[in-house]
């Protein structure tokens, strides 16, 4: 892993020359990520991510911390939190930035014998499935870190609107993946080499099914056009 999201996020903490991030996938142009966004304090992030820190409690895991600005945020609120990402220099500047509870490792091989009230899972969270044909193992994964009456706090966005449109008034999905909503998410920071990632934007409905599937309940919480945030928990 090339980890260049952690190497800006890194950069930008011990300011050590900074730069924007840029970012595209499989079916959209490159785009600009200031890197300062991943620092936003709660006032500044989207009402999804507002709504599920709210909801938060109890013992909590914050997956896909990235420079933890949701685990400071809950950590300064009085809860006990801990924040993972695959990236072990997003989790050095989380460290840095007074993050108590931070460790480096894959959602996959977090030990269960610690079980969580709460599992945080934002910023197109669904993005971490990856793909349709393993959404089931981390799904298992997830209710083996959950309380009895835990809850998961994940968001998503339904991309088919960037589809064209077909003859038969349908959309033209290319055949070259399971499911649409299956990218590359490439990542450009510096020069570097681009690093590319394997990410899944899933529909509600999809998700929905996906939970039902294993004996979940999934209840959207709020939806804003093509978005939502969700709320899993065990039946």
């Amino acid at each position: 892993m090339k980890d260049l999201f952690g190497q800006a996020i890194l950069d930008y903490q011990t300011e050590n020359n900074p730069e924007n991030l840029y970012t595209e996938t499989s079916i959209s142009e490159l785009d600009v990520m200031p890197i300062d966004y991943l620092f936003r304090d709660f006032d500044e992030m989207p009402t999804f991510e507002q709504r599920a820190l709210s909801l938060a409690k109890g013992k909590t895991l914050d997956v896909g911390a990235g420079a933890g600005s949701h685990t400071l945020y809950l950590q300064e609120k009085g809860i006990d939190v801990k924040a993972i990402d695959v990236s072990p220099k997003a989790i050095e500047a989380c460290k840095l930035r007074g993050v108590k509870n931070a460790e480096a490792i894959n959602l996959l091989d977090l030990p269960t014998e610690e079980k969580y009230d709460t599992i945080l899972i934002l910023m197109n969270g669904t993005g971490i499935f990856q793909n349709l044909l393993v959404i089931g193992a981390y799904l298992e994964k997830l209710i083996s870190l959950l309380t009895p009456t835990g809850q998961i706090l994940i968001d998503g966005t339904d991309i088919l609107y960037m589809f064209d449109d077909d003859d038969d008034g349908g959309k033209w999905i290319p055949g070259d993946r399971n499911y649409y909503g299956e990218v590359d998410f490439i990542v450009h920071y510096k020069g570097m080499q681009d690093e590319s990632i394997d990410w899944l934007y899933l529909d509600f409905d999809t998700l929905k099914n996906a939970c039902e599937h294993h004996g979940l309940q999934c209840k959207r919480i709020v939806k804003e056009e093509d978005s939502y945030l969700a709320k899993i928990t065990i039946n």
